[in-house]
Parts: C-alpha cells; sequence; structure tokens
C-alpha cells in the first residue's frame, strides 16, 4: 500500500487485486464473489467497531471538528507570522518544534475530519441530520 501526501491530505492507495483477462470468465465470477465476501468482512468490522465507539454523525459533531481544526490552523499560521515579523529572523530549534506541534495537530484534526466524513459515507457510522 503506498501513501501520497498531497497539501494537507495523505491518501492511501489500496492496491486492491484485478484478475487477468484471459482467465476463464467462471473462475472470474467465484474469484470476484470471494472478493466480494472480504470486502463484506471489512464492512462489518468497521460498523461493528466504529459505531459503538464514534457513535452517530450529526452536523453538529462535524461543525465542532471543522471549527476545530480551523482554529488549529489559524493558530500555526498566527505563531509563524508572529515568529518571522523579524526582516531576516532565523527561527529557533524551540521556534520551529512549536510550529511543528501546530502543523500536526492541524493536520491530525483535518484526518479526523476526513476520517468522520468517509465514515458515514461508507456507512460505518449514521448519520443523523438536523432537525
Amino acid at each position: 500500500m503506498t501513501m501520497t501526501r498531497t497539501a494537507n491530505f495523505r491518501r492511501m492507495a489500496l492496491d486492491h487485486f484485478e484478475p487477468e483477462a484471459d482467465t476463464d470468465p467462471q473462475a472470474q465470477r467465484r474469484l470476484r464473489g470471494h472478493l466480494e465476501q472480504i470486502d463484506y468482512t471489512a464492512y462489518a468490522a468497521n460498523v461493528a467497531v466504529l459505531g459503538p465507539v464514534v457513535g452517530d454523525a450529526d452536523a453538529t459533531r462535524f461543525q465542532r471538528l471543522a471549527v476545530t481544526a480551523a482554529q488549529a490552523r489559524a493558530q500555526w499560521v498566527a505563531e509563524a507570522l508572529a515568529m518571522t515579523e523579524t526582516a531576516g529572523v532565523v527561527l529557533s530549534a524551540a521556534q520551529t518544534q512549536r510550529l511543528t506541534a501546530l502543523r500536526t495537530a492541524h493536520e491530525e484534526l483535518t484526518e479526523a475530519y476526513e476520517a468522520m466524513r468517509r465514515m458515514v459515507e461508507r456507512g460505518y457510522v449514521t448519520y443523523r441530520p438536523a432537525p
């Protein structure tokens, strides 16, 4: 499995098996059936584990997570701007570590938001629309 980093998102490229074109059609159908069973097993496991741990998703939960991620981004950028107010300044190791921690917090919150969105999209957790 490969991981590609684009902007602020890590994308996992799943390497799924695809049968050879010259394989017997009946064997291909049988193989696809097995692969569907495997995929369903993963789906059922995600529903069983994520539902009780994460609970239902709703607009309020998404909003809180999105606002927190936005605040983390704002704090990271504001701190970087404050550190670079003086022209020609070189950041200390401590300042660089502070920026790294702030950026990491932002990226992790953004990833958590995307993960929760994927959970709803894939049906792992139930989405309750706002009344």
